[in-house]
């Protein structure tokens, strides 16, 4: 039934009065809104573990909600998608895609494409110019095949073919690029520069293809009128890099970061500036998109204006309104109009013609720059992706009548499979090589048994943001040492790849070192105010500074953390907790929680790493007192450390040794022990039923080596040994029996204690209540930090704490008993785990019940003849 447009009414009376909200345009497009991204999100998260670009879902979801499927039931398409709603959809949609193709101006760094020279420029030619020409010969096959495609002017569809086959989406490339950790390579380097050649001459293209079209079928235009066009779009692009440009980058330099805030009226005044080039464009005859594009190319990169614009829209534009454009586009894809051998056939054509063109055209290119093979060809399967302004070219097509809805639906998925092929084709074929570095220390303790004087203390410190400066510009001065050792400081700032332009556009200032990248001087206003506060410590004394960026899925970006600590041969890794606490008036505490997915880096990064790692629960540490100095005459810091026993605690009163050297830090070295009437028969501990990380602390099942401990096998309280203790018949019971070590643990003290005789406090604490002694000391607020270890080796005290109410189980017993904020605790913490490749295996464990304990500690007394064999 037809629809009088002008009789459509913009929201109802509720259906209390009779209204249906669905025969209302507003109403309706909410339903329409979050049906399309309810769906895109659900289609994302199960593509997700095959590492495909959200544009992906989101073209599958319209689809699915299109005539190819769910729309096979004519009520719900006439109900949910009506014909007269759609116009209305794809408006609101293309303000979002105006919006968004701004955002992309704003990532296409112009001077980055100049730097990359003749081989990104000629790889880019021959990525265009060979698919183009297979474009216009598959445009002659389907001329000829699909009926009604020969009703079209000649010359417009041979340009929309070629475009369409010849494109590569520059935003969708730098995703891919940057999920598979290419990014920053050599070969990530150039195929965004040849994508960033590829897309503006797209767009000149696009241009082309539009002034061709005209107003529709069957027009007969004079061809002065599509040169007027092209030339009045030149003027255009003249008019903006003129005279736009350089106003632009007066606003941008009046919004500096040295003025403390930004006029909000540059804001809308920039904002106003897309819609106005977008309609500028619109009345030369050229989409309004290429206006926003454009424009977005006259902002300058650097600085916090074009920050601010992106914070400004890119959420609500990427994550609301550009779904809807990608989902328009599969709407009004249908399937079934691709149907039988005559039509798959052209499709599998039109795909094999779209891949061979952009992948044998850039391989034999890139090997004529001599490039590696495997390099060219995965160089030319990146430059074979699809995605926004490809499906902007068919949308405009299909709209202006030059291809009709079995070309729209062949061509639409021709962009899907090409763009999901990428990744895993890539994955498959390129692996790049990482090289090997050389043998490193580990741990501080290999570090002090060699000639200091020839032996650099490599560390590198995560930053989340500014917050995370003061306190580790503190803790490094504090670690730095006074005698000729030198320490060397990489400063690496972890930034989550999203969806969002603000986590790429930081690539275009990248150098080539591959994983993350290293870079001295990048600009931006996050990297200036860090590096400036960096710059300035390491002019205090003997620290060299190199800021480093890694952008990554927080599922990933563990390795690159891990792959910077082994290639620059880093002893210890300084992470931020994810919760940052500090006190307000009176007793109350203020927690600042990054999110639960920093986290679960920081764990995988303790399980990973190549070197000792350190935690640092941070609670102003660095912010209410004076950052250490070497000639301070009064202590700035004062730092305890806890010590319990083993390889962990041994490393934590390692860095302490290195922080007594400092004259403005203060060391106290509180050990604990035992009882003197208490059993030296330990505590008993098994494999945690459930198995959880998050519910139970995990101790090392690693198998020690006496004579490497120095210990008797008949000097054990407890070490870990995995034994099963069952019947044959039952099933055999796990049991972690654990025996410690004490006569390394007493040599380490003994020799701390001869070699900072007089510089640093000893207090002995014998432990009648661990938890109120450890607490004590974390509340008293005497120290500004203390540093104890991970604990995965336990000491009878610390293993009593496993069933301990756990809240951070990746901080060890202690640790988590420190970080928690409902205890008040007002030192910030630093928790220590040594690097031992042969105690990497821990499992979650629990304390044996009291009913069990008698029949264990006969089996396990019964069993001492026999630990210098099993350890």
């Amino acid at each position: 039934m037809g629809v009088n447009v002008t009789s459509i009414k913009t929201s109802s009376n509720g259906a209390w009065q009779g209204d249906n909200p669905l025969d209302f345009a507003f109403p309706l497009l909410i339903v329409q809104t979050t049906l399309i991204l309810v769906l895109s999100r659900f289609l994302a998260f199960l593509l997700k573990p095959l590492r495909q670009p959200k544009v992906i879902a989101e073209i599958v979801g319209g689809i699915l909600l299109g005539p190819s499927a769910f729309g096979r039931n004519k009520d719900y398409l006439h109900r949910i998608f009506p014909s007269w709603s759609m116009p209305i959809l794809e408006t609101v949609a293309s303000i979002g895609l105006l919006f968004f193709l701004f955002l992309v101006g704003l990532e296409l760094d112009l001077s980055s494409i100049r730097r990359t020279g003749k081989r990104a420029f000629g790889i880019a030619l021959s990525g265009i110019s060979l698919p183009f020409i297979c474009g216009i010969g598959v445009a002659f096959v389907i001329r000829k095949t699909v009926e009604g495609a020969d009703k079209v002017g000649f010359g417009q569809f041979l340009v929309f073919m070629g475009v369409a086959l010849s494109i590569t989406a520059f935003p969708v490339l730098a995703r891919i690029l940057a999920e598979l950790k290419l990014l920053t390579t050599q070969l990530g380097e150039i195929a965004m520069a040849a994508a960033a050649f590829n897309d503006v001459a797209a767009w000149i293209l696009l241009a082309l293809a539009v002034a061709l079209a005209g107003d529709g079928l069957g027009e007969q235009k004079s061809p002065l009128i599509s040169v007027w066009v092209l030339l009045s779009g030149v003027a255009f692009v003249v008019f903006m890099m003129v005279v736009i440009r350089p106003a632009m980058k007066w606003v941008a330099l009046r919004c500096s970061p040295e003025r403390d805030v930004i006029d909000e009226a540059y804001i809308c005044l920039t904002l106003a500036g897309v819609m106005v080039s977008g309609f500028m464009t619109d009345l030369i005859g050229i989409h309004s998109i290429f206006g926003a594009f454009i424009f977005g190319l006259t902002i300058p990169k650097e600085g916090e204006f074009a920050e601010r614009l992106i914070e400004r829209t890119e959420d609500f534009v990427s994550g609301l309104l550009l779904p809807l454009y990608f989902a328009s586009s599969g709407l009004k894809t249908d399937v079934a109009k691709i149907s039988g051998g005559r039509a798959w056939g052209l499709l599998m054509l039109v795909i094999s013609t779209a891949c061979a063109g952009k992948i044998v055209g850039t391989f034999a290119v890139a090997l004529m720059f001599r490039m590696a093979v495997r390099e060219s060809l995965a160089l030319g399967v990146l430059m074979n992706t699809k995605g926004l302004v490809e499906l902007i070219v068919l949308n405009i097509g299909k709209e202006k009548q030059v291809l009709n809805d079995e070309v729209f639906a062949i061509l639409i998925l021709m962009a899907l499979v090409t763009t999901f092929i990428t990744t895993p084709t890539v994955m498959a074929i390129y692996k790049p090589a990482r090289g090997s570095s050389a043998l490193t220390h580990r741990k501080l303790r290999d570090l002090t048994n060699t000639d200091e004087s020839k032996q650099e203390l490599r560390i590198l410190a995560c930053l989340h943001g500014l917050g995370n400066v003061p306190s580790i510009i503190t803790l490094i001065e504090s670690t730095r040492s006074t005698k000729k050792s030198q320490l060397k400081l990489f400063i690496m700032h972890l930034v989550e790849l999203t969806e969002r332009s603000s986590s790429i556009i930081m690539v275009h200032r990248a150098r080539r070192n591959g994983l993350p990248f290293i870079n001295r001087l990048r600009r931006g206003v996050w990297h200036d105010r860090v590096t400036g506060a960096f710059q300035a410590y390491s002019q205090l004394g003997r620290v060299s500074v190199r800021p480093t960026t890694a952008i990554s899925a927080l599922s990933t970006i563990h390795e690159d953390i891990c792959h910077v600590a082994e290639t620059k041969r880093v002893t210890m890794i300084v992470l931020p907790f994810h919760k940052q606490q500090w006190r307000g008036e009176g007793d109350e505490q203020t927690v600042e929680n990054v999110g639960h997915g920093w986290r679960l880096v920081n764990q995988r990064v303790l399980k990973n790493a190549p070197c000792s790692v350190a935690v640092l629960v941070d609670r102003g540490f660095g912010n209410g007192a004076q950052t250490p100095r070497p000639t301070a005459t009064t202590t700035a810091q004062s730092v305890c450390i806890l010590f319990f026993g083993g390889a962990d605690d041994r490393e934590a009163l390692e860095l302490c040794g290195r922080m007594a050297e400092h004259p403005a830090v203060k060391v106290t070295v509180a050990t604990f022990v035992e009882n003197e009437g208490s059993e030296r028969n330990g505590v008993l501990l098994r494999p945690s039923a459930s198995k959880s990380n998050e519910k139970n602390y995990s101790f090392c099942t690693a198998k020690l080596n006496p004579v490497k401990e120095k210990a008797s096998p008949f000097n054990y309280f407890y070490y870990i040994v995995l034994t099963y203790v069952g019947s044959p018949e039952g099933p055999r019971d796990s049991k972690i029996k654990t025996y410690l070590s004490t006569e390394l643990d007493e040599a380490v003290i003994a020799e701390f204690k001869s070699k900072w005789d007089g510089m640093v406090e000893y207090t002995e604490k014998t432990a009648s209540n661990i938890i109120d002694d450890v607490l004590g000391l974390g509340q008293c607020g005497d120290y500004d930090l203390i540093v104890v270890g991970k604990g995965r080796f336990p000491s009878p005290m610390v293993a009593k704490l496993a069933d301990h109410q756990v809240e951070h189980p990746e901080l060890g017993p202690v640790g988590d008993l420190l970080a928690s904020s409902s205890h008040r605790v007002l030192s910030s913490v630093l928790v220590i785990q040594q690097h031992d490749p042969t105690h990497t295996e821990e499992t979650p464990a629990t304390k044996v019940a009291q009913d069990d304990d008698d029949k264990l500690k006969g089996e396990v007394t019964s069993g001492v003849g026999e630990i210098s064999k099993v350890v």
